[in-house]
Formats: structure tokens, C-alpha cells, sequence
């Protein structure tokens, strides 16, 4: 086993134990916590691959939003006045780049979608978004690796039309059986499979951004990982739309 594999291995092992442990004590607080770790190292890495400068009114409208979060019932909604603050700023005083903007939608609506999940759907719907997300990257890799033949575009040239095939089936199928145990399968079916395409394309947009930023990696805090967002990419838009069908559901 070369020494990048190993090391690979031993940080997914670590983030697996940190995650399995938030999990198993189930603190709102700690699991906030956690998640504000991630958003804070996220946001970073993105103003990195916008070669953005973190302006201590991003800084301040970022903090004040994801402690916002904590309390406020419907956390989402906090991006929009984030938005509308920045916006202002950038009308009033031309202090900060327009491009701040895009900071309230990526990463953070995703990271805040993701708390949201846990606030009106419980550990158990973080389960289901990590089940389904992790199987549409396994399952694409392994279907890829066996039948893929075609690209599936030009922005990832590596992944296969196949190998997402294949990925998405699987979570769809192990996401529906999870999710079957609230709500009628067809609906499992259903939710899964939008949840796990969404997925394909978060992990998409990232490597858009990396591409346009000329950089193989989002940073280099995970030793054989890379950075944050090139862990959580599908998780930012799976989370919305797991959120989004599960709330439609009732």
C-alpha cells in the first residue's frame, strides 16, 4: 500500500470515528459545533478558489448567520438577509467584490440545509443524506471503473456516464430502502433519487470551481483528502433537495 493510500485511509477512518461520535451523542450543541467547523474551513477554501479576499463584513455577516442558525427555526431564510447586507455594501460603498454575493449560496446554503436536516428530521435524515451521497461516489467509482466508456462531460473528464449510472442506482436503491422506514416506498424512491442526483452534480460544481481556479484540490487540511469541500461537494446541493422533497412529504 503506497504512502498517499495509507494516509488516505487513516484520515477517512479518523473523520468517520469524529463523525460516528457527534452522531452517537446527538447534541444540538455539539453537532452545531461541528458543522460551524466545517462552514468556517468551507467558506475559506471557496473565497480561495474565488480568489476572494475574507472582508470583515463577509466575516461578520458569516458569523452572525450560522448564529443565527442555532436559534432561529427556519435557518435557511438567514442567507437572504446575508445577501440583501452584502448587497448593500456593495451598492453603498464598493468595499468589498460583487462576488461576495455568492458566498451565501455556496457553501453556506448547503452547510445550513444540512443543520436544518437535523433540526426538523433528526441524526436519522443525516444518515440517509450521508448513505446517499457516499454510495453515489462509491457506486459511480466501481461502475466506472468496470463498464465506463462514455465522459460524462467536459468538466470531469474521469467520471463516465456509466459509472453515474451505476452510482445513482445504487443510492437509489440502498437510500429508498433506508428512508422507506418513514415514508411509502415509491416516495423513498423517489426522494432518494433526486437526493443522489444532486449529489453528481455538487460534486460537478466543485470541480468547476477547482478547474476555473486552476487547482487540484480545495485546500490541503486532509491528508490524502484534500480540503473540505472536496469532502462535502455533494452534500451541499444533496442537502437542499433532501430537505426540500422531505418537507413536501410532510
Amino acid at each position: 500500500m503506497s504512502n498517499q493510500h495509507s494516509q488516505r485511509w487513516k484520515t477517512a477512518l479518523i473523520l468517520l470515528g469524529v463523525i460516528a461520535l457527534v452522531a452517537f451523542i446527538d447534541s444540538k450543541f455539539l453537532t452545531w459545533l461541528f458543522f460551524g467547523v466545517v462552514f468556517s474551513v468551507g467558506v475559506f477554501e471557496t473565497l480561495k478558489l474565488l480568489n476572494l479576499k475574507a472582508s470583515k463584513y463577509l466575516v461578520l455577516t458569516l458569523s452572525l448567520i450560522w448564529l443565527g442558525g442555532y436559534f432561529y427555526p427556519n435557518p435557511p431564510e438567514l442567507i437572504f438577509l446575508g445577501a440583501i447586507f452584502l448587497a448593500s455594501v456593495v451598492a453603498y460603498s464598493h468595499s468589498i467584490d460583487i462576488k461576495s454575493i455568492a458566498l451565501m449560496f455556496y457553501p453556506t446554503a448547503g452547510i445550513l440545509f444540512v443543520w436544518s436536516l437535523y433540526l426538523s428530521y433528526s441524526m436519522e435524515s443525516l444518515l440517509w443524506l450521508l448513505v446517499i451521497v457516499a454510495l453515489s461516489d462509491v457506486g459511480a467509482y466501481y461502475s466506472g471503473k468496470k463498464f465506463g466508456k462514455r465522459s460524462f462531460c467536459p468538466t470531469s473528464p474521469k467520471k463516465t456516464i456509466e459509472g453515474v449510472i451505476g452510482g445513482v442506482a445504487l443510492a437509489t436503491i440502498v437510500g429508498a430502502a433506508l428512508i422507506s422506514s418513514k415514508y411509502s416506498f415509491l416516495a423513498a424512491i423517489i426522494v432518494a433519487f433526486f437526493t443522489s442526483i444532486s449529489s453528481v452534480f455538487g460534486d460537478l460544481f466543485e470541480s468547476y470551481l477547482k478547474r476555473e481556479a486552476g487547482v487540484k484540490d480545495s485546500g490541503d487540511i486532509l491528508p490524502g483528502h484534500g480540503g473540505v469541500l472536496d469532502r462535502i461537494d455533494g452534500y451541499l446541493f444533496a442537502s437542499i433537495t433532501l430537505y426540500i422533497f422531505l418537507k413536501a412529504l410532510g
